[in-house]
């Protein structure tokens, strides 16, 4: 047992991240009852909809599973009020001041954990008094920090500031990776990108087939003005490059991106104008699987792992 097998109750210091459009009931419970921390994202819900798949988790699972909330999306008093009326007890908050919420969520019982970008924002988010901190290096898909720092420089960089657990984030897909972040000093892992070529991942099976055929270089970060994001080069990110090209403004970039442009790539399978988010280290993931073998060859990878490294000769 370790410090975030002990925090969450779970088998393995595995968590899967809160995806927009990935991340239903069917996701969160298959990664909890494969031992590991599964994740509803209610970034992509209306409130009622969020209602709906936290109680369908409870019925899938008998074992611990939380909410993702991107703190600046609307409706967050009403979500956070059905987080609490439906008893959930785990909750990791991204995109916003830690301070808003944490009281209010500690103080009816909840465990919470705070997605940061650099060792600044970990110390503020301690602060508040949060109970773990997930540190995402700038490989990660969807929506990242401006200070693009990457998961093996920001790790040890926020691991020397903070006292509380520590989960890396960002470009981890495999046992192997998953070692070298605690051995940087991470506590536990979250994943994203893996469990979005799941079976079980509630994206569209045009976007969960894309993911797999991703190969190096094939990613990029963009539109920083708005909020920085991980995308798949398809046509939609050749348009935001021909814009950039044309010197655009904030508001033409805007314009651009419409709304729903994520759920469309995504959840209803559109790679030409979609968005599609994905980590760098997408390159390493060549199959879809259900999600407990995915867990199972994670674990077995990072077993195998640690006896290679314990037979290094120097």
């Amino acid at each position: 047992m370790n410090k975030i097998t002990e925090l969450f109750k779970i088998k393995y210091p595995i968590i899967q991240g809160g995806m927009i459009w990935n991340s239903g009931y069917k996701l969160a419970s298959a990664v909890s009852n494969a031992g590991g921390l599964g994740l509803i994202g209610a970034g992509s819900m209306y409130p009622e909809v969020l209602r709906e798949h936290i109680q369908k988790c409870k019925k899938a699972t008998s074992n611990p599973f939380g909410v993702n909330v991107p703190m600046l999306y609307p409706n967050i008093e009403e979500i956070m009020k059905i987080i609490v009326e439906e008893g959930v007890k785990i909750v990791f908050t991204s995109a916003g001041n830690p301070k808003i919420w944490t009281s209010h969520l500690k103080e009816n019982g909840i465990t919470v954990v705070h997605v940061v970008s650099s060792s600044v924002f970990a110390l503020k988010a301690q602060d508040a008094g949060v109970d773990a901190i997930v540190a995402e290096g700038f490989e990660a898909g969807g929506h990242n920090g401006r200070e693009e720092t990457t998961t093996f420089t920001l790790i040890p960089m926020v691991k020397e500031k903070i006292m509380i657990p520590l989960i890396a984030a960002g470009g981890i897909a495999t046992g192997s990776g998953m070692l070298a972040a605690m051995v940087l000093g991470a506590d536990g892992v979250q994943l994203g990108s893996r469990f979005a070529a799941s079976e079980e991942s509630s994206a569209h099976e045009n976007f969960k087939k894309t993911i797999v055929n991703v190969k190096e270089g094939d990613t990029q970060l963009t539109l920083k003005e708005l909020a920085p994001v991980r995308l798949i080069k398809n046509k939609f990110y050749q348009d935001v490059q021909h814009f950039y090209e044309k010197c655009a403004t904030k508001e033409d970039l805007i314009g651009l991106l419409g709304r729903a442009r994520a759920k469309r790539g995504m959840f209803e399978g559109d790679l030409v104008e979609g968005e599609l988010e994905i980590g760098q280290v997408a390159g390493l993931i060549h199959e879809i699987k259900p999600v407990g073998a995915i867990v199972e060859e994670i674990i077995f990878d990072f077993e195998k792992a640690i006896r290679e490294v314990m037979n290094f000769d120097f």
